[in-house]
């Protein structure tokens, strides 16, 4: 199986499997305890049906949106997720130039493996840099202040992971970061060559972001959970986050919002979007899906702030269905990562291709012509639950 094979979200996955040692394929795939949510969060979807109008005239699409400020070429955009140096050798500088070709935001995180100042240099697209907040409040102000000055649009602030989630495949594999030589692991990087020498032989492996700032940015022997536990803050509140928001002065959005009441609040601290996820099943088990809660929060909030899905986004319908209920745009993660580990750059042009391909024929046979056209008429649900 190669790039060629892929067609959809399930090929890259395959291709990455193949690609990939097992502890570093299955940090992408699971989720928390049993991954039921993991698993709902796709599943979500095939609760709403789509509803098509014809004799349309749909020879002209226009895919485009405008959120965070900035105008992309299509409603769908890279979540920003950690480490990609993980999952390819090249890492975010592979990731970041193929959202910059495909007209799309870059989203890069504070546990990223390239530096911001780096991808600052790297790509002219937008970029939105992902903010946790430490219990070193200096490490958090730093990270404003660097992204301001390497021309970052947009900033995004994750609150769902004041606490790692008890991801049990970790432990079963191996998996440590930086990935090491285990008894549990040792068979998986010898049968993947390519992988383990393209690692162990390339730059070292570093959290670029705070290198400078915290030894756990030179040398972390156990695993990022260990991270998260020590230096991200649990006593993070919402005057915290108002903070942030002030000190970046810009589109600012909230990731991890699921409930009205948090909705409500991120815009009263000056929020300009949230960006409704349960941190694709990998946090708490259980909590309710980005999809089933969006309408009722998108409903609650009005036109006061954006609203964007990320969390189980594997189809081009599944980005119409969320657009058709008030979403502004979608991002996502897994797909992405399974792309870059399964042919780098060249993986995640691809998978962006297939998804923009995807959408612009799904808005064909629904018979519109913009994303704006996508309303609450143009989906049913199976259940009563909206």
């Amino acid at each position: 199986m190669n790039l060629k094979d892929c067609h959809n979200f399930d090929d890259f996955r395959k291709l990455a499997k193949k690609k990939l040692p097992s502890p570093i394929f299955h940090y992408i795939d699971g989720g928390s305890d049993d991954e039921v949510t993991l698993k709902r969060n796709t599943e979500a979807f095939n609760d709403c049906d789509l509803i098509p109008n014809v004799l349309a005239d749909v020879g002209n699409i226009d895919l485009s949106t405008t959120v965070l400020g900035q105008k992309i070429d299509f409603p769908l955009f890279l979540s920003a997720t950690a480490m990609h140096r993980l999952y390819h050798h090249h890492g975010e500088r592979a990731t970041a130039k193929a959202a910059e070709k495909m007209g799309t935001i870059f989203g890069t995180s504070t546990m990223a493996t390239v530096s911001i100042e780096e991808i600052g240099e790297l790509t002219k697209g937008p970029k939105l840099f992902q903010l946790y907040i430490h219990r070193d409040r200096g490490l958090t102000d730093n990270l404003i202040e660097r992204c301001k000055k390497s021309n970052f649009n947009s900033m995004c602030l994750t609150v769902d992971t004041v606490i790692a989630g008890n991801r049990e495949r970790d432990r079963r594999t191996g998996f440590t970061t930086p990935p090491r030589l285990t008894f549990a692991s040792l068979l998986s990087f010898a049968l993947h060559p390519s992988w383990t020498f393209n690692h162990f032989f390339s730059e070292k492996f570093v959290l670029a972001n705070i290198i400078h700032m915290t030894e756990k940015g030179t040398s972390i022997d156990k695993s990022v959970i260990d991270y998260i536990n020590e230096q991200f803050d649990t006593a993070m509140n919402w005057k915290d986050a108002e903070y942030c928001v002030k000190k970046w002065n810009g589109p600012f959005a909230i990731k991890g919002v699921m409930s009205v009441e948090d909705a409500k609040k991120a815009i009263d601290i000056g929020c300009t979007a949230i960006i409704i996820s349960n941190h694709g099943g990998r946090q708490l088990d259980g909590s309710r899906t980005p999809f089933d809660h969006l309408a009722e929060i998108v409903d609650a909030v009005g036109d006061k702030i954006e609203v964007i899905l990320d969390g189980g986004v594997r189809r081009g319908t599944h980005v119409l269905k969320a657009l058709a209920l008030g979403a502004k745009a979608c991002s996502f993660g897994k797909g992405y990562l399974f792309a870059l580990g399964a042919a780098g750059q060249k993986g995640v042009e691809a998978i962006l291709q297939k998804m923009k391909d995807e959408i612009n024929r799904d808005m064909i046979l629904m018979g519109c012509k913009s994303v704006k056209e996508l309303n609450r008429s143009k989906v049913a649900f199976r259940k009563n639950q909206k």
